[in-house]
């Protein structure tokens, strides 16, 4: 009897390191609060090699756990890899959107900057229309997606491919630019790029508030009115097609006389511009990627040509900064193009040209206005009405 129970005890130690070694025996780890997509399952081994997990509040007010600085990533939507490249973290990029494989198109700085990008995976279309199936064969760590429908769509997408989503709202330097600057701290926490982040942030504030000082003083009634037409809105437009809350304008104070049109991208009636009559038009320069431009307008129709600016020659082009969403730097390059046009003397220590190459230096690494003037037919001047 006594061997025989010695013998069983010694069968029950057997079997319990067998279940040890095969992992059987264990508390509830985190793959048991996995969610539909197994996600955080599949995560739980990156904790076990070192890899640093992080919590973020994402744009959309979603709770998302992501490794930190992700050695790889994918954008989808407007902005997503502008904001990545700005913060120089473009190199955990491992695909990209159809519109980045565009073979010198030279209209957005940041894939001037970084022709490789044109050489990358495919992960489907612009405007974050992208392929489940081929972002996961990409292998991101992590998906950055900018103008998602709602939260439940980053969930299904997550669910989808297994790969967390951080979604962002993309803003901008106008109304929405608390937005923008969160989208950029959020990427800069999880990309373990915080203190560039506030860097960029600070770059902006900077920039806007030395243009607002510049004219700041300047009495309503001795600024001249000015208009912009030709305005990109998801692709090239005419001359009425303008920005009421224009931001080279509001920087620099100047008199808009569209400004009473709202906070959006508006179109306005050809009659509003004859009443207007600003002593000042500036033409964006995508409209010439469209037939007939804005400027070929200026200079055919008969209504345009009865414009006391069209008569004097103040006719000037400025280049876009709505090419795919907005390119920040351009808007600053803008600004104070514009401002050395309205206010000469307020603006006589700027070269445009030399002031949108520090812009674009500081954000991309690199001087890109030349490049921009090619991709645009035309950069910072007069336009000629002959």
């Amino acid at each position: 009897m006594i061997h025989k129970k010695y013998l069983c005890v010694l069968l029950v130690l057997v079997l319990v390191a067998a279940c040890v070694s095969a992992g059987c025996v264990g508390s509830s780890s985190e793959s048991d609060a996995g969610d539909e997509s197994g996600h955080k399952a599949a995560k739980s081994s990156d904790a076990s090699s070192d890899t640093e997990m992080i919590t973020i509040t994402d744009g959309l007010g979603r709770t998302v756990t992501v490794p930190k600085n992700p050695e790889k990533v994918v954008c989808q939507g407007a902005g997503a890899l502008r904001y990545l490249c700005y913060l120089g973290a473009q190199d955990a990029v491992v695909g990209v959107e159809d519109i980045e494989l565009r073979k010198d198109e030279n209209r957005r700085p940041y894939a001037i900057a970084n022709p490789w990008l044109q050489e990358m995976p495919l992960i489907g279309e612009f405007r974050g229309n992208t392929d489940p199936e081929k972002v996961v064969a990409a292998d991101p760590d992590v998906i950055f997606w900018t103008y998602v429908p709602s939260p439940a769509d980053a969930d299904e997408f997550s669910a989808k491919t297994g790969i967390p989503v951080v979604a962002l709202n993309c803003g901008n330097l106008g109304v929405y630019r608390e937005d923008m600057y969160s989208s950029l701290r959020i990427m800069g926490e999880v990309m373990d790029r915080g203190e560039r982040a506030e860097e960029v942030v600070e770059f902006f504030d900077a920039a806007i508030a030395d243009l607002e000082s510049r004219t700041a003083d300047i009495p309503d009634e001795e600024k001249m009115s000015v208009y912009v037409g030709g305005i990109a809105y998801a692709g090239p437009h005419g001359f009425q097609s303008t920005e009421p809350t224009y931001p080279p304008f509001m920087f620099i104070n100047a008199k808009n006389v569209a400004g009473e049109m709202g906070t959006d991208h508006a179109d306005a009636s050809k009659e509003a511009i004859m009443e207007w009559n600003p002593d000042i038009l500036f033409v964006d320069l995508s409209t010439y990627q469209t037939t007939p431009s804005a400027l070929d307008e200026l200079k055919e129709d008969p209504a345009y040509l009865s414009l006391t600016a069209v008569k004097k020659g103040e006719v000037y082009g400025v280049l876009p900064y709505n090419w795919y969403s907005s390119n920040h730097g351009s808007v600053l390059a803008a600004s104070y193009y514009v401002g050395t046009v309205i206010y000469p003397e307020e603006f006589e220590d700027i070269d445009s040209v030399a002031k949108a190459d520090e812009i674009y230096t500081f954000l991309l690494g690199q001087p890109v206005y030349d490049m921009m003037e090619i991709g645009f037919d035309g950069g910072f001047g007069k336009l000629s009405l002959d």
